[in-house]
């Protein structure tokens, strides 16, 4: 079977660049197929792959110099787009009719909606990688009213186009499914993580960790909030948060502003499985998720697991009341009630880290990749 994946490029250090070239090395090597990725702007001499690739994965590189066009001013940049885009469809169809697949997979946030217009008999496929309600979300940017209404034109253009043309939407969570419902057909197959766990938490230590991107959309200014009323009954317990981003300045400014003495921010780090180990609960305190990937990471780790109900993914992974706490989305009293809760209580945290190990089963490569290969070879 031939799979082909069109991604813009596989150089950035994201999770969905991640989840897909974890997804392209297990089909090669334990489904037999005969795998492509196109990636269209990458430069690879310039920016290689940020994960490791197997060399039984094909990788075709257009090289498009899509980021050209912002070399030149409004509005020849306008005609200069126009020709990049005109050339990524000729490319594009090009590369895909030559290798003919049985399936072709866009990602929803990149071209998707060229990618299943492109004439070919395959299936096909576009991932939701990220919700489609946040998709090319201006949401925490400042934007013009005619900037904002221009966006909400092409956005429904551009998933009108794909409902029209994909053969299946597939979705990370059961609450971004609802989002396709004009879809041909949906299919929600969750993520699974690749990371060794060497040691499984004690959750004995006086720690609680965070792990992602120092951005609003992870919201970890709300969990500063939060952090300030447990700090003040638990003083000799430390939040770790793992990550780099542009609001890492505004974090440590919070942190100053808000009096913080257990807060701790680190770059992120290869070694975040002992991370994982080292502490005994974990906190997402997101505005928006695709799905969540870090939660399965941690529970990988037998940590119990507080988590606003965010927009999508959390109540997905997490099980409330059984393997951690889902806390009504914003509520920061209730996060930091819970996170007490868990602090004070030492019985329920191993609990709780006995019914996520089991949990985080259902997150298995194995399953999750039976279920791609069932998608695609039984239409």
């Amino acid at each position: 079977m031939k799979v082909v994946y069109v991604i813009d490029s596989l150089a950035s250090k994201g999770g969905a660049e991640r989840i897909l070239s974890d997804k392209m090395n297990y089909m090669v090597a334990h489904f037999g197929y005969e795998v492509y990725v196109i990636t269209c702007y990458q430069d690879v001499e310039k920016n290689p792959n940020a994960y490791f690739l197997s060399d039984q994965v094909k990788q075709i590189n257009l090289n498009i110099p899509y980021y050209s066009q912002y070399q030149t001013g409004y509005p020849k940049r306008l005609w200069v787009k126009h020709r990049l885009y005109s050339l990524l469809c000729d490319e594009l169809t090009t590369a895909v009719q030559r290798i003919d697949p049985d399936v072709l997979i866009g990602l929803g946030y990149f071209n998707a909606d060229l990618v299943c217009s492109i004439r070919c008999r395959a299936l096909k496929v576009v991932e939701s990688h990220e919700a489609r309600i946040f998709t090319m979300s201006d949401k925490g940017l400042s934007r013009s009213l005619l900037s904002r209404l221009f966006m909400r034109y092409y956005k429904y253009r551009y998933f009108r186009r794909i409902e029209r043309k994909a053969d299946v939407v597939v979705t990370l969570t059961h609450g971004d499914a609802k989002e396709w419902h004009r879809a041909h057909r949906i299919e929600v197959i969750p993520n699974f993580t690749m990371m060794e766990m060497p040691l499984v938490s004690s959750c004995d230590s006086k720690r609680v960790i965070a792990v992602g991107r120092l951005e609003w959309q992870k919201g970890f200014d709300r969990l500063m909030e939060a952090w300030q009323m447990v700090e003040r009954m638990h003083p000799d317990w430390q939040l770790s948060i793992y990550g780099s981003g542009t609001l890492r300045e505004a974090l440590e400014h919070q942190i100053q502003e808000l009096a913080l003495r257990q807060v701790v921010i680190h770059n992120f780090t290869p070694s975040i499985a002992e991370a994982y180990a080292e502490s005994s609960v974990f906190v997402l305190s997101s505005r928006f998720e695709g799905f969540g990937l870090v939660l399965i990471e941690a529970m990988k780790a037998g940590l119990p697991c507080v988590t606003f109900d965010c927009p999508f993914g959390p109540s997905d992974v997490v099980v409330d009341g059984e393997c951690g706490f889902v806390v009504t989305d914003g509520d920061i009293p209730q996060l930091a009630h819970m996170l007490t809760r868990l602090i004070e209580d030492g019985n329920l945290r191993k609990q709780f880290s006995k019914a996520v190990l089991e949990r985080v089963k259902v997150f298995d490569v194995d399953v999750v990749m039976q279920q791609w290969k069932t998608l695609f070879e039984h239409r």
